[in-house]
C-alpha cells in the first residue's frame, strides 16, 4: 500500500507466509475484511437501524439505518479523497461514541487509508505526540466535549504537525477547520456506479493494515499498535464464539470507541455482523436501565466499574431487563462479590476475559461460568491463540505456579509503527509472544492473572502511562524523587498514587494536580493520592523497587 508502506514505515509482518496459510486453513483468517461484511449489510439489509445514539442533554436519539450509515460512509470517503487523503495514510479519530465516529472509521477504511482511535479524554500532550508519531493526514474531532474545545486544539495542531493537512470537525465554528456535516456529508458527494466502482477498487485486502492504536508503554515514548484486517478478525473472534452472537443481537457500547474495546467490539464487530448499536456519548447507567428493555439489548462488553454502577442502579428500577444476557468485562480480574451482584440484580451471564490491544483476547469464560469459576480465573485459553507460562529462564512453569504469559497465533498485531526496537523486544528466541503479564493456571484449566510487569496502572479499564505521568513530575523543584504506583480501589481496580521524596516543603496532591493540568496531560491519568516518604527503596543497580512500595501502601 502507499502511504504507511510507502513511507518505510509499516512494521515488518509479524506472520510468515506459512504462518498465513496455515491461519487461513484453520479459518482464523479469511480473504475479506469487516469492512467488506459491513457493506454486505448495507446492500441486503438497508432499512435494518444499525446505530441509536444518545448525546448528552438531548431527550431523543439519532437513529442511522445502514441504508443511511452506507451513504454517509462512501460521501465521507470521497470527501477525504478530494482532501488529499491516499490509501495508507492515517486519519485520527479523536470522537465521542455516536454515528459520527463509524462513519469516519469506515470511510477512512473505504479510502484505503487507516484509521487511528483516540480517546475524547486525551488532551494536547497525548493528541500531539499522536499525530505526529502517527503522520496523520486528518484529525477528526468534535467543536466541543464536556467543556474542552477540541476544535480550537485542532486547528492549532493542524498548524504545527507538517502531514496534518486539515483538521475535520463536527459542528466547525473555525473557518481554519473542515466541517464534518456540510462537507464531509454533502449529498452531491453520493457515487454514481464509475464513482462506486473507483471506491471498491481501493477497499484494503484482509492482510492490509486495519487499524492504528496507541497504548500506554512504560518507555514514555507513545507505542502504535498496527493490526491488519486478518489479524483484528482474529483477535476478536473469540467472543462471538463465546457469546453466540447474531445479527439479531442487540450491543451497548459505553467504553470509548478511541480503545480496541470500543472501537472493534463497539462498532468494528457488531456493524460487520449486522446488529443495532446503541451509544451514549456521556456514560448514564440511569439511562442504560432503561435502554435496555427499550432498545432490547442484549450483551455489552465493558470494565468492571460500569458493570457496578449498573448493579446500583437497577436496585432502584423495577424495569425489565429481561433481553439482557451477557456482560463481558474486561480489564481487572472479577471480585466475587461483583460476580454475585451481577447474577442477582441484572439476571445475565458476567463474561470475564483477558487480553490485550497486541492480541486481542487470550482467555475467557463462557455462558453460565460459576460465580466461584469466575472469581477464580480470567478465563479458559481461546481456541486459536497458544498459551504458554514460563519462568524466568523461559522455562514452563508447573500448574498453580506463577509466571510470565506468553502467546502466539492469528490475533497478535503487525508491529509497532516505526519502532520495529519495541516490537522484536517482545518476541522470545523462539517466537512467542511475551504480553509482560504475569499469571497462573488453575485446576480447572483457567487463567488467573496476578499481575503484570509492564509499569502500568490500569484505571477502570484505562491504561495509564506511568513514565510519562513520572517525568512531569520530577520537573517540580519540589519533587526530588517519584514513583507513581497502583493501588487496589474496590471499585476502579486501581488507582494511581504518587510517591514523593521531596526537596525541602513537600508538595500537596492539588500542587501535582496543578502541574499535569498545565502540562496538558488528560485528568483521568492524574495521581489520587500522594505518600511523602524520605527516600525510594532501591536495587544495588539504583531502579527503583515499585512492588516494596506497593505493598506498603496497598492497606493503607
Amino acid at each position: 500500500m502507499a502511504g504507511l508502506a510507502r513511507r518505510g514505515s509499516m512494521p515488518s509482518d509479524t506472520h510468515t507466509p506459512e504462518d498465513g496459510a496455515r491461519y487461513r486453513r484453520d479459518g482464523w483468517w479469511r480473504d475479506r475484511t469487516l469492512l467488506d461484511d459491513f457493506l454486505a449489510t448495507v446492500a441486503a439489509r438497508p432499512d435494518k437501524v444499525a446505530i441509536v445514539a444518545h448525546r448528552e442533554g438531548r431527550t431523543l436519539p439519532e437513529v442511522v439505518s445502514y441504508g443511511q450509515l452506507g451513504a454517509y460512509v462512501d460521501r465521507c470517503a470521497r470527501a477525504m479523497i478530494e482532501l488529499g487523503v491516499q490509501p495508507g495514510d492515517v486519519v485520527s479519530i479523536q470522537l465521542p461514541n455516536g454515528w459520527q465516529f463509524p462513519v469516519v472509521a469506515l470511510a477512512t477504511m473505504r479510502a484505503g487509508a487507516i484509521p487511528n482511535p483516540i480517546p475524547p479524554i486525551y488532551r494536547e500532550f497525548e493528541v500531539g505526540k499522536m499525530v505526529r508519531h502517527a503522520e496523520s493526514k486528518l484529525l477528526v474531532v468534535p467543536a466541543s466535549f464536556r467543556g474542552f474545545s477540541h476544535e480550537a486544539l485542532a486547528v492549532r495542531l493542524q498548524a504545527e504537525v507538517p502531514t496534518l493537512a486539515h483538521a475535520v470537525v463536527v459542528g466547525a465554528t473555525d473557518p481554519a477547520a473542515v466541517d464534518f456535516e456540510s462537507i464531509m456529508l454533502d449529498p452531491a458527494r453520493d457515487p454514481d456506479a464509475a464513482a462506486k466502482a473507483a471506491l471498491d477498487a481501493l477497499r484494503p485486502g484482509a492482510d492490509d493494515p486495519a487499524v492504528l492504536l496507541f497504548t500506554s508503554g512504560t518507555t514514555g515514548t507513545p507505542k502504535a499498535a498496527v493490526h491488519t484486517h486478518n489479524s483484528l478478525w482474529s483477535a476478536g473472534f473469540a467472543l462471538p464464539d463465546s457469546i453466540g452472537l447474531t445479527p439479531e443481537d442487540v450491543c451497548f457500547m459505553a467504553s470509548t470507541m478511541g480503545h480496541l474495546t470500543g472501537f472493534y467490539w463497539g462498532m468494528a464487530l457488531p456493524l460487520a455482523q449486522g446488529q443495532k448499536v446503541v451509544y451514549q456519548d456521556v456514560w448514564n447507567a440511569r439511562q442504560l436501565i432503561e435502554l435496555i428493555g427499550l432498545e432490547q439489548i442484549s450483551w455489552t462488553l465493558s470494565a468492571t466499574p460500569f458493570a457496578l454502577d449498573l448493579v446500583e442502579m437497577r436496585k432502584q428500577s423495577p424495569r425489565d431487563i429481561s433481553s439482557f444476557r451477557s456482560f463481558v468485562c474486561g480489564g481487572a480480574p472479577i471480585p466475587p462479590h461483583v460476580a454475585a451482584e451481577v447474577k442477582a440484580q441484572l439476571g445475565c451471564d458476567l463474561i470475564s476475559l483477558w487480553g490485550c490491544t497486541e492480541v486481542g483476547i487470550c482467555t475467557i469464560h463462557r455462558p453460565g461460568a460459576s460465580v466461584e469459576t469466575l472469581a477464580a480465573s480470567d478465563g479458559m485459553p481461546v481456541r486459536q491463540m497458544e498459551l504458554r507460562i514460563v519462568d524466568e529462564d523461559g522455562a514452563p512453569v508447573a500448574d498453580g505456579e506463577d509466571g510470565a504469559l506468553h502467546v502466539r497465533g492469528p490475533g497478535i498485531f503487525a508491529g509497532y509503527l516505526k519502532q520495529p526496537e519495541l516490537t522484536a523486544d517482545l518476541r522470545t528466541d523462539d517466537n512467542w509472544y511475551d504480553t509482560g503479564d504475569r499469571g497462573r493456571r488453575t485446576p480447572d484449566g483457567g487463567i488467573r492473572i496476578s499481575g503484570r510487569t509492564k509499569d502500568i496502572i490500569i484505571r477502570g479499564g484505562q491504561n495509564i502511562p506511568v513514565v510519562e505521568i513520572e517525568n512531569e513530575l520530577i520537573l517540580m523543584p519540589e519533587v526530588r524523587e517519584v514513583a507513581v504506583i497502583g493501588v487496589p480501589d474496590d471499585r476502579l481496580g486501581e488507582r494511581g498514587c504518587a510517591v514523593i521524596a521531596p526537596e525541602g516543603a513537600a508538595p500537596t496532591l492539588a500542587d501535582l494536580c496543578k502541574r499535569l493540568e498545565a502540562s496538558g496531560m488528560a485528568k483521568q491519568f492524574w495521581p489520587e493520592r500522594i505518600e511523602i516518604v524520605d527516600a525510594l527503596p532501591r536495587t544495588p543497580a539504583g531502579k527503583i523497587q515499585k512492588f516494596v512500595l506497593r505493598e506498603r501502601f496497598a492497606k493503607a
